[in-house]
């Protein structure tokens, strides 16, 4: 799925996980890089926008998850192109599948029929083999990257511990990554939230970050998973906060 949110930003969806492209003038910045066969769909997308590969100046990583790490490695290696993480995410990063949370997957597997479902889309779409990315640019929160768009790194710890969202202030538009979404794929349940305990490491602190959120003033809040938010930062926090942990 492809989807242009704001001026220059377009959000794909492939396997109930989002990542986006920023355009700002003859240069282009994928935040997060989905899942390893996202591959394809960027090369549609940037057709589609009348680009190609070597329009990418840098991929931001708002976290590691191995959902938001997809293709990062392959566009380093074949394109060399840099990768921009959180300084607190360089584990995770390199190692896509070790992170911590606070309840495991199994527990949701056999509560959630829809569960085994999605993530059976997300293996197809090579979620078992995703590369980790060594060598990370590392950046953090307060900082406006060097990178096309200029976003500021929004300091959103929770989901992960050193998770932050990316901030377009010009356009209106927050890039939240999984520290808030309006679907999530483990309980596959709509609406603001936060990622349930099974892909979270701190669910305390990933309320608290909402309060980070709804501080940007941002009316397009655009989420790692669900249809794009439309209603205002704060909204959204404040919904996301009534939902509570699952």
């Amino acid at each position: 799925m492809f989807e242009t949110i704001a001026q220059g930003v377009h959000r794909i969806e492939d396997a109930h996980v989002n990542w986006y492209l920023v355009e700002d003038g003859d240069g282009l910045t994928v935040v997060d890089s989905g899942l390893p066969r996202s591959w394809g769909s960027l090369q549609s997308a940037l057709a589609r926008l009348g680009r190609t590969l070597g329009h990418i100046d840098a991929v931001v990583l708002t976290h590691g998850h191995f959902d938001h790490v997809g293709f990062a490695d392959r566009v380093r290696r074949e394109l060399g192109v840099r990768i921009w993480a959180p300084e607190g995410e360089r584990h995770v990063v390199a190692h896509p599948w070790d992170y911590d949370h606070e309840k495991p997957r199994i527990e949701y597997l056999l509560r959630h029929p829809r569960f085994d479902l999605i993530f059976l889309q997300m293996g197809l779409m090579g979620a078992l083999w995703v590369k980790g990315v060594e060598g990370i640019v590392a950046y953090a929160p307060g900082q406006t990257l060097d990178v096309p768009g200029r976003p500021q790194a929004i300091d959103t710890a929770g989901h992960t511990y050193g998770h932050c969202s990316l901030l377009l202030a010009d356009r209106g538009v927050l890039l939240a990554g999984d520290a808030v979404v309006t679907f999530d794929p483990y309980i596959a349940q709509t609406g603001p939230q936060t990622v349930s305990r099974a892909a979270t490491a701190d669910s305390v602190r990933a309320l608290a970050s909402l309060d980070a959120i709804a501080a940007t003033g941002a009316q397009i809040v655009a989420t790692g998973h669900g249809p794009v938010w439309r209603e205002g930062a704060a909204a959204i926090a404040e919904q996301a906060r009534a939902a509570g942990v699952t």
